[in-house]
């Protein structure tokens, strides 16, 4: 068979088949059918339209439309406050003004998924290895107050100030990372425990720091932190009077993933680690270290948690407090649902994490403009990950037939042992 012919056969099997591909663009077409229908039915002015059906001839069609206007106007919406808004890019495009404004749901998006990727990258090379992480919001946590610390509390040059910041950062979340490693390797501790307790005992360190050390902010009775140094702020890439909030961290972002690209696929460390996470008993009889890389993949993935936390701080807030990335801001626990969504492949978890900050952003604006709840954009993103990891149920839904040279599974395998 010529390169064309087969070509052609690998493209027809990918697109038309139950590969990841198909199944994450269908999963997101049924979240938001879900999404819709939850709207339908929460909506007064719907569920009105639609009791007064035999009125006259005419109401089954203004129900209809009614029903089309309000899913309508939700999801435009979400889409124009989180990607861009066609006529706001046409004007700005024809008279070349208003291009802040225009690029204001773009930015706000990127800005929000650039920690997430971080921390997903760390997730879904743990996961990779078969080793379940959910300390990665503690992990952030610690790398946050690092991270703070120096730099609010350190002065010097910004080339060297910003990578000792992030360094600090990273430091923090393999320390965090370390301890769970370290407890399952030598002492046979589970480590989905381990790490949930863990994340409690961040959370009381946070309060701590900001309430009873130096790195408290000088005259403030409050859970505040000192804010960072100018030199130590990972500043927005379009300037502070743009109004875009997309930092220089996106940079750090694009180089995590090209270091877990290279990491998983073309380095021996790596590969090792994928064995550990395929086959343990394997890995073992080839002569694998199961303790070492256990160790290691808390430290790189606890890393890359702290680097994801500093990067947040220094390009958002600039200080932390006693809610630093707690409770719904917690990215951590968000990264372990991006990186199974993103099925723990670098490139997968690129589009999770823009999937899911464009939800998370465009749900604020819908919110806002049409009083639908947030909470439905976090209807559809578990409703994309309930279908995503259950490719068994969307293959019996569309009749979807097997393809030879794909399947569909998470690398994690269960809980591991």
């Amino acid at each position: 068979m010529s390169d064309t012919p087969r070509r052609a056969v690998t493209l027809r099997h990918r697109f038309s088949s139950t590969s990841p591909i198909v199944i994450a663009f269908i999963a997101l077409v049924l979240g938001l059918v879900l999404g819709a229908l939850i709207i339908i039915f929460t909506t007064p002015v719907v569920l009105n339209a639609w009791r007064d059906i035999f009125h006259s001839w005419g109401s089954p069609w203004h129900a209809v439309k009614v029903t089309a206007d309000n899913v309508g106007a939700a999801y435009r919406a979400m889409f124009t406050g989180s990607i861009i808004d066609p006529p706001g890019l046409w004007h700005s495009i024809t008279t070349g003004k208003g291009w802040d404004a225009t690029m204001t749901p773009l930015s706000e998006t990127l800005t929000y998924a650039t920690p997430l990727i971080i921390a997903s990258m760390g997730v879904g090379i743990a996961f990779q290895t078969g080793i379940f992480n959910i300390g990665a919001n503690g992990q952030a946590v610690l790398g946050g107050i690092a991270g703070a610390a120096v730099g609010s509390m350190l002065h010097m040059p910004t080339i060297i100030h910003i990578p000792l910041t992030l360094l600090a950062g990273l430091a923090g979340g393999v320390i965090a990372g370390a301890i769970p490693g370290l407890l399952k390797a030598y002492t046979g501790a589970h480590e989905v425990i381990v790490t949930i307790m863990l994340n409690y005992v961040v959370y009381a360190f946070l309060l701590f720091v900001v309430l009873s050390t130096p790195l408290q902010q000088p005259g403030q009775q409050n859970d505040i932190s000192r804010m960072m140094d100018p030199s130590s702020q990972l500043a927005p890439i379009f300037g502070v009077a743009s109004g875009l909030r997309v930092s220089y961290g996106i940079f750090v972002a694009a180089a995590v993933v090209v270091f877990a690209w290279w990491f998983l696929d073309r380095s021996s460390l790596g590969f090792d680690f994928r064995v550990t996470g395929a086959n343990p008993t394997a890995a073992r009889a080839s002569g694998i270290n199961s303790r070492a890389i256990m160790v290691l993949v808390f430290l790189i993935s606890g890393g890359l948690a702290g680097l994801a936390g500093i990067v947040q701080a220094a390009s958002t807030t600039h200080f932390i407090d006693g809610g630093f990335l707690i409770g719904n801001a917690g990215i951590g626990f968000t990264a372990i649902t991006v990186a199974l969504l993103g099925r723990n492949r670098p490139m997968g978890i690129v589009w999770a994490s823009l999937l899911f900050a464009a939800l998370g952003v465009g749900g604020r604006s819908m919110q806002a403009s049409t009083g639908i709840p947030l909470d439905l954009a976090t209807i559809i993103q578990s409703a994309v990950v309930l279908f995503v990891a259950t490719p068994v149920l969307v293959k019996e839904i569309f009749r979807l037939r097997t393809s030879p040279t794909a399947t569909v599974q998470l690398a994690t395998k269960g809980w591991n042992s």
